[in-house]
């Protein structure tokens, strides 16, 4: 049991609709997998809501069957768990989902999202932290610094953006903080190299490489940073420390969860799973967290909007949950891996599909 940072005073209104748009969804705890839809999009102009899905490239077949059936088997009835596995089940499709209201996870870790997409802010001594920095310079100035203020934060505190990967909806508005709060924002050199290509829209200039396993400290709280390359060419998953009630635990962010199409690509993703499980083992990690609702996220922030200061925090599963967590991820991946061959060595081939934040829960 702990203690969570008291809730902020919010709109009662707003919770209600959200608890009742989340039931229509079929998204409260208890809805069975083929209930919860799984797919973001990426790059929307809008905060609120999500362009419709592209359709994923990745067929199910009976290859891969085996496998999506023991990530079931040990997801059983958890509903977190149950949420990766429709995230990662080829053809699942998400929902336009209604932004909530900023929230503090933890005392130290503020979520502000944009529904389909979030940021998290870690809040130090000497500064934030921003993880992810949304859609576009928009959500920069309608959703990062309002929210900030919303829970008591000033965002002219903002030290460092750091990006988990090279898609819009992630550092849409990263350069719209680094030029009015003089932030520096980190970016893998691969996922840095990836935008200089593509020259997307928003794009941040490129500032500051992150190192596979360079810490990030600011006021006392070091932040390590881990390539999980999979999602794109650099992806970054953090290592948080966060605060509740005089406690810390250590928290996960996996930096981009949508699959690559081809066989290869998948089994990079394959081994920075692995790879990030034994970060996690180290790092005694208890919390899971996303930037996108894959994971049962939102509905558990509601939660704990909702819940009197003292109760369990939704957001703190422990070791053997989080490991738990990451064997669902492998078990999916690997199925997605048997697909992806299966469609090989029938001919059809897997392409070169877009994978951004289309298609699945990213």
């Amino acid at each position: 049991m702990i203690r969570p940072t008291r809730r902020a005073d919010t709109d009662a209104d707003f919770t209600r609709r959200r608890l009742a748009q989340l039931a229509v969804l079929g998204l409260a705890a208890g809805a069975s997998p083929a209930a919860l839809p799984g797919t973001a999009s990426a790059a929307v102009p809008s905060s609120t809501t999500a362009p419709p899905a592209a359709p994923s490239s990745v067929k199910a077949s009976s290859a891969g069957r085996a496998h999506y059936d023991r990530a079931r088997r040990l997801a059983a009835d958890d509903p977190v768990l149950r949420a990766l596995v429709t995230a990662l089940t080829p053809g699942s499709v998400l929902p336009p989902l209604p932004a909530p209201a900023p929230v503090k996870l933890f005392d130290n870790l503020v979520l502000l999202s944009a529904g389909w997409v979030s940021a998290m802010a870690v809040l130090t001594d000497d500064g934030i932290v921003l993880i992810d920095a949304l859609t576009s310079p928009a959500d920069a100035e309608g959703v990062v610094v309002p929210g900030l203020r919303a829970v008591g934060a000033d965002p002219a505190a903002i030290r460092h953006v750091v990006v988990t990967h090279g898609h819009p909806d992630h550092f849409g508005g990263a350069q719209t903080l680094a030029d009015r709060y003089g932030a520096r924002v980190h970016m893998s050199p691969a996922d840095w190299d990836l935008l200089a290509r593509t020259r997307p829209a928003d794009a941040p200039v490129r500032d500051l490489d992150i190192a596979d396993g360079a810490q990030l400290t600011l006021g006392g709280t070091t932040i390590e940073l881990h390539h999980t390359p999979g999602h794109t060419p650099g992806t970054v998953s953090p290592v948080i420390p966060v605060r509740a009630g005089g406690r810390y635990h250590s928290a996960m962010l996996w930096g981009g969860l949508n699959p690559p199409s081809t066989v290869a690509e998948l089994r990079t993703l394959l081994a920075s799973v692995h790879s990030f499980r034994a970060v996690m083992r180290r790092t005694n990690v208890e919390v899971e967290l996303s930037n996108h609702p894959n994971d049962h996220g939102l509905e558990r922030a509601e939660q704990l909007r909702r819940q009197p200061p003292g109760a369990a925090n939704p957001f703190l599963l422990g070791g053997p949950r989080t490991q738990r967590y990451m064997a669902v991820m492998d078990a999916m991946v690997r199925g997605r891996i048997a697909d992806a061959e299966a469609a090989e060595a029938a001919g059809a081939g897997t392409g070169a599909a877009s994978h951004s934040c289309r298609g699945v829960r990213t």
